[in-house]
């Protein structure tokens, strides 16, 4: 009878109640709440999903990210070797790739302005790094927390991960895809606060039809002057072209469905779960978090706000041809952010079709992202 009291009490030990403390049990809900919002209300299911999964197993069963040398048997956990992807970059360059391969850079070269729109939005970023400076972070540290701004998950990933900062990279992973999910609910009173009525409801020409040869020489073209001028930022644009490409060719429709469905797929699930899986309660649950949540909010609005008053200035130069709204899809949150400024388009003036010309900056603004990562790669000599 003792054998058998002895192995029950052993098995019943061995089940995370007894090993849970406070902290893993808030995020198991923190999680649950992140599971919700994707189910219930569609808020970036594709991202959120793995993430709140990753999150919660990683509360449960911690050993799912241990390295192999804290294991006694020297085989690390499963989503420890997803998470060395992360932190080698390679899974955001692919994610990249992925991008590429699904977007039409079509509204961004039939309107060319659109990439001033797209660089007034990274002004969230430079924003978040002085203040995250002033709140006590370190150069490179604010450097990958600022990036938030962008509202691009990977390139925060990349960013976080060349500048040797993975302990941030969980918190800074999960600031920047939630916001990026919660764009529809964020944007719109800041687009509302900086525009009257009037602007809103500015109809825009219609763009010009986008050549089959312009279409090929753009990602070209782009390769070669951002790489030639920032070469640190050929993994991500050097992919993000590399994509694009494919598709615009016409001549390797496998690989363009490749790259923008079953490999962009593999990658989001591998990604999402492994950045959740980083978010352990004693990874999260500290000040510095806290800071990283507050500073990538300050960040994403000053972004909308640097897009939207860049867009009232250019709408005044042109004498009412440009809509403001469009400015705030500067951010790279694609197509999000450029469906947000359609809706509050369309709320001002029903028969108003903003969406392809908020294309344009949107696309712009992923450039945009990958240019500001690679300045601050630059600054410090990575």
């Amino acid at each position: 009878m003792s054998n058998i009291a002895n192995t029950l009490s052993n098995l019943l030990h061995q089940t995370a109640f007894f090993n849970l403390t406070v902290g893993n049990y808030v995020m198991i809900v923190v999680a649950l709440v992140f599971l919700y919002l994707a189910i219930r209300h569609g808020f970036e299911p594709l991202l959120l999903v793995p993430i709140a999964f990753g999150m919660l197993l990683v509360n449960i069963y911690p050993d799912i990210m241990a390295a192999p040398e804290q294991m006694e048997n020297g085989v690390g956990g499963l989503l420890h070797y997803f998470y060395i992807l992360d932190e080698w970059s390679i899974l955001p360059s692919l994610i990249f790739m992925g991008v590429g391969a699904m977007t039409d850079f079509g509204p961004l070269i039939a309107n060319p302005k659109s990439f001033l729109l797209g660089a007034a939005a990274q002004l969230g970023i430079y924003a978040a790094y002085f203040l995250a400076i002033i709140m006590g972070f370190n150069g490179k540290a604010a450097a990958a927390i600022s990036i938030i701004g962008g509202a691009d998950g990977p390139t925060s990933i990349f960013l976080a991960g060349k500048l040797g900062q993975t302990t941030l990279m969980g918190p800074i992973a999960v600031a920047a895809y939630s916001y990026m999910s919660l764009v529809p609910i964020i944007q719109p009173p800041i687009m509302k606060l900086f525009t009257t009525e009037k602007e809103r409801k500015i109809k825009m020409e219609q763009l010009r039809p986008v050549s089959k040869l312009e279409k090929i020489l753009f990602p070209i073209v782009i390769t070669i002057v951002v790489c030639m001028i920032l070469p640190t930022t050929a993994p991500l644009i050097g992919m993000l072209m590399l994509g694009n490409l494919f598709r615009e060719s016409g001549v390797v429709k496998q690989l363009t469905e490749t790259a923008s469905n079953a490999l962009m797929y593999i990658v989001v699930i591998l990604l999402g779960t492994s950045v959740g899986a980083s978010t352990s309660a004693e990874a999260f649950l500290n000040v510095s978090t806290l800071k990283i949540v507050a500073l990538g909010l300050i960040a994403f609005a000053f972004g909308t706000m640097g897009g939207v008053l860049l867009g009232k200035l250019m709408c005044k130069l042109t004498n009412g041809k440009i809509n403001p709204l469009i400015g705030s899809a500067g951010v790279s949150a694609v197509p999000m952010a450029a469906r947000v400024s359609q809706k509050v388009g369309a709320e001002a003036d029903p028969t108003n079709f903003l969406l392809m010309h908020a294309m344009g900056p949107n696309v712009a603004g992923v450039i945009g992202t990958a240019v500001a990562a690679g300045t601050f790669m630059a600054i410090f000599g990575v």
